[in-house]
């Protein structure tokens, strides 16, 4: 029950702290934080030479529980979590049945919980199974436990329907997350328009597809005044629609995937799908503006958008094949290699504390008295190897790369969950969720 994390470079930027330091936990809570601390009997981490974070948070994640468990579970999809360095996912309702009732959403906690790896923090559907209709239970879903609201996967196509679900929810803790998608703009699209898709003979989604979308919903986010969060940004022209909305006081965040970052829509001369994904990957102009919002704060936080899927499914034709790919253990050296000059302390606000902010969950801070989740990290070189996934989904377009930045250990609530390329599903000890105020983040 007692952790002494011992010697790493402590980065919380919650506490303006970048330095030398040790962490000392005892029973879930972080206890003490100082040089040369001592703790009889308690088990030793050496983070020499490492980062040692707030826990990492993955925003926006498929875990495909219930109704599409061949492709991931909530236990394979928090084991992969925490491999990755995230101690805890906020998860996307777009399963089978969708989360739009309070029973589903307490059923995902509860397995969550059983799974005893990373925290797990349902997405609520916007409307009932996300069809753009009829407004979902919000306070219900809020009660059973979810912290945001999204028909991600989707667009609330009718904006009547939107305003209405802003309005209702004005005063109802937790954003709106917006997937931005003009479907009659779209059309059958399996790639980004442009040079590629024209070449290849390839229908494309062009970035206006997007755009429309993130304009409208950032109006009727200054129209009721709702929180509200743009999923998966990929181009210039959304972010620049963002930076607007803010310049008029709307409260609006947004966040990038690693993939957008790093590839853009020439991946696709063999046709395979292993890069088809919504948005699309776009090209080398929105690449670089994305990289220029991580730099200049636009950006608020990193998501993987982790969608796993067969092996048979992906291998499909490009026509057909799902989009999407797995995400989670690949992020943190990902992100490294897309936006190297970034420095550590934004690097961690992107992944840790900007994410408990948003969501308005616990975390994000190594506080005295918070929790102890903790990410340690260090600039050691490795190569993606998807045989080597926890997750079921074995897709990704970045297997055999290599990356500079590594996950060493994970930490939930005290407990190691993952060390030495090892997870260890921790014992759920029933501790509460809800911490006090004042190291609530």
């Amino acid at each position: 029950m007692r952790t002494l994390v011992r010697g790493g470079r402590v980065v919380d930027p919650a506490q303006r702290l970048d330095a030398l330091r040790d962490v000392l936990i005892d029973n879930g809570i972080i206890v003490q934080l100082g040089e040369h601390l001592e703790a009889r009997g308690a088990r030793v981490v050496d983070a020499a030479g490492a980062i040692v974070a707030p826990g990492f948070i993955d925003m926006h994640v498929h875990l495909r529980e219930p109704g599409q468990t061949r492709k991931e579970t909530i236990a394979t999809g928090v084991a992969a979590a925490v491999a990755g360095g995230f101690t805890a996912v906020a998860c996307m309702p777009n399963t089978d049945p969708a989360l739009d009732s309070p029973a589903i959403v307490a059923d995902v906690v509860r397995r969550a919980q059983a799974a005893g790896c990373a925290r797990v923090y349902p997405i609520g559907a916007l409307t009932r199974g996300r069809a753009g209709v009829e407004l979902a239970p919000y306070h219900l879903l809020r009660d059973a436990g979810c912290v945001a609201f999204s028909d991600d996967g989707a667009t609330v196509a009718n904006a009547r329907v939107l305003r209405n679900a802003a309005r209702y929810a004005h005063d109802l803790a937790g954003p709106f997350i917006s997937h931005c998608e003009d479907a009659d703009l779209k059309g059958d699209a399996v790639m980004n328009e442009g040079v590629n898709s024209a070449r290849l003979g390839l229908e494309g989604s062009p970035g206006l597809a997007e755009d429309v979308i993130v304009a409208r919903d950032l109006l009727i986010a200054e129209d009721t005044g709702k929180q509200w969060h743009i999923a998966h940004v990929s181009t210039a022209r959304s972010l620049d629609l963002v930076r607007w909305a803010r310049s008029r006081g709307v409260r609006v965040s947004c966040e990038v995937t690693p993939h957008h970052l790093l590839l853009v829509d020439d991946r696709f001369d063999d046709y395979r799908a292993d890069g088809k994904v919504n948005p699309p990957l776009r090209v080398a102009l929105d690449r670089a503006a994305l990289a220029a919002g991580v730099r200049d704060g636009t950006i608020d936080a990193f998501a993987t958008d982790h969608a796993p899927h067969g092996l048979d499914e992906k291998a499909q034709l490009l026509s057909v094949a799902p989009v999407g790919f797995s995400g989670l253990e690949i992020a943190v050296g990902a992100y490294a290699a897309a936006v190297p000059d970034v420095a550590l302390d934004r690097f961690v606000s992107l992944l840790s504390t900007n994410p408990a902010r948003i969501l308005g969950v616990a975390g994000g801070t190594l506080a005295i008295g918070g929790r102890a989740d903790l990410t340690i990290f260090a600039e050691r070189p490795w190569t993606v190897d998807i045989r080597r996934f926890r997750s079921r989904g074995k897709n990704t377009p970045f297997n055999g790369s290599t990356f500079q930045r590594r996950v060493l250990t994970t930490i939930v609530a005290g407990a190691i969950v993952y060390e030495d390329d090892v997870v260890r599903p921790r014992v759920e000890r029933g501790e509460p969720e809800t911490l006090p105020t004042e190291v609530v983040r």
